[in-house]
């Protein structure tokens, strides 16, 4: 099914023609805007509009070529149909060359003009949906800088976020500890029109269950011993921002009910006082547990739970990530670097292979450490990495994932991996570094599924 765009600007300075022809296009479910004059037409045209120009040729103030001029100069994809009573071959060509869409000659059938429009607004549908698909390409590489990978699920994480960062939609993350919820959490604020505001983020689970009120409601002076003066809790103090309440499942029952009614009234209520203060916040939170199983054991509330899932993300654990856990080594090693003043250091390929080996339990957390304790490490290179992960936990648990097999296939997808990311896809290095010839590394690079574009 074409879709229609939401106007058609028709600009003629015949009144008799301009009132029949917009009552056709009425007819046909096009929403019409009619202009006696191009002036008139072109103070009310933006560029990236979901419309279609109609104008006359011979005008007064303005004709319809000198009108082509103005709207071509304004947005150049803009489809403009002219139309005149007066033209001929040389007319046509010139127009269809300055970037006229068609060319009418007077009198048409109401049917041939229908026609030209329909395939007009689907030029238009399709160039205003690639203007935004590029703006969101654009939007995605800045992101990347934020929230580091390749992966599909990472992939797929970033288009979700572009998705809903510029609503007011309550979000709820999911994802194991130390996955970076909190980075996915700033992503959203920093992507939306609340950029300008603060970004307040509180812990559920760091703070005493006997100050979480206060902390997130805040109190008037003399509400309780201690309270010496009015403190702004933190619903009040992100006004205008966002606030990211992590770890939200472990909120104490009694105080689940408060933080719905804040969400559903828009006020607070600070303990010691009777006046609500509105709010305006975007609420996000995170969870590393299943709050629906939490909601059936009676820990969470539902209309809570409901309430701040509006829209649900989930954050991969490190283990589902392949290749990602290079990437992300590479940068924790230079950025801490930087951040001791330590000499830079990168990896070799038996430190790709255990990487890839490791079930990494404590997610990009763990792994940022590790990098940092590579960086920091007096051992030889050679002996770093083998000796912080044999120091820190155990690599790849579990009967299956330990078996022989399974580890040489982490091993060489590892070598290949990283000797691909090293060198760009350029095979020929990478032939040289393995020292395996052509035919060897293409068999290999095929098994593991590994293509040469998804690293130049």
């Amino acid at each position: 099914m074409i879709s229609k765009p939401s106007k058609i600007y028709l600009v003629d300075d015949d009144a008799d023609l301009r009132a029949a022809t917009a009552q056709w296009l009425e007819l046909a479910d096009y929403q019409v805007e009619t202009f006696s004059d191009a002036p008139s037409a072109l103070a009310r045209i933006r560029p990236d509009m979901s419309a279609v120009v109609i104008s006359d040729v011979k005008m007064p103030k303005m004709d319809g070529m000198e009108f082509l001029a103005r709207l071509t100069a304004l947005d150049k994809d803009l489809p403009v149909v002219l139309i005149t009573a007066h033209g001929d071959v040389q007319m046509a060509v010139k127009a269809i060359r300055q970037g006229a869409y068609e060319f009418i000659e007077k009198p048409f059938e109401p049917e041939r003009l229908l026609d030209v429009l329909q395939r007009a607004s689907e030029k238009r549908r399709l160039v205003l949906e690639n203007r935004d698909l590029r703006r969101r390409l654009s939007g995605s590489v800045d992101m990347g800088k934020r929230l580091i990978g390749d992966c599909p699920a990472i992939q797929r994480l970033r288009a979700e976020l572009l998705d809903v960062a510029d609503t007011d939609a309550p979000v709820l993350i999911q994802g194991e500890t130390g996955t970076g919820k909190e980075v996915v959490a700033q992503c959203l604020h920093e992507f939306s029109a609340r950029q300008k505001g603060k970004f307040v983020a509180v812990n559920c689970g760091a703070i005493p269950e006997n100050m979480v009120e206060s902390e997130l409601f805040g109190h008037e002076r003399g509400a309780f011993t201690g309270a010496d003066r009015r403190r702004i809790g933190r619903f009040e103090f992100a006004q205008g921002g966002s606030l990211f309440l992590d770890e939200i499942g472990t909120m104490p029952l009694s105080l689940q009910v408060k933080v719905l009614r804040a969400l559903q009234e828009r006020e607070i209520v600070r303990i010691g006082s009777n006046e609500p203060p509105p709010i305006d916040i975007r609420l996000i939170s995170a969870t590393h547990c299943d709050l629906l199983a939490e909601c059936a054991s009676a820990r969470f509330r539902e209309d809570l739970y409901y309430r701040i899932n509006v829209v649900e993300l989930r954050v991969p654990p490190l283990r589902e990530r392949g290749g990602d856990i290079l990437l992300l080594f590479d940068y924790f090693l230079a950025q801490s670097a930087v951040t001791y003043k330590r000499p830079a250091v990168s990896m070799r390929a038996i430190d790709a292979a255990l990487l890839m080996s490791h079930n990494w339990p404590g997610n990009v957390r763990e792994l940022k450490n590790v990098a940092e304790r590579f960086v920091l490490s007096s051992l030889p290179e050679a002996q770093r990495l083998a000796a912080i992960l044999g120091t820190s936990c155990q690599t790849t648990a579990g009967p299956e994932s330990s078996a022989l097999q399974e580890l040489m296939r982490h091993y060489e997808r590892g070598l290949l991996e990283h000797a691909l990311t090293r060198h760009k896809g350029d095979v020929q290095l990478v032939m040289e570094e393995l020292n395996l010839p052509r035919r060897t590394l293409n068999e290999k690079m095929t098994r593991h599924n590994l293509e040469r574009k998804d690293f130049t």
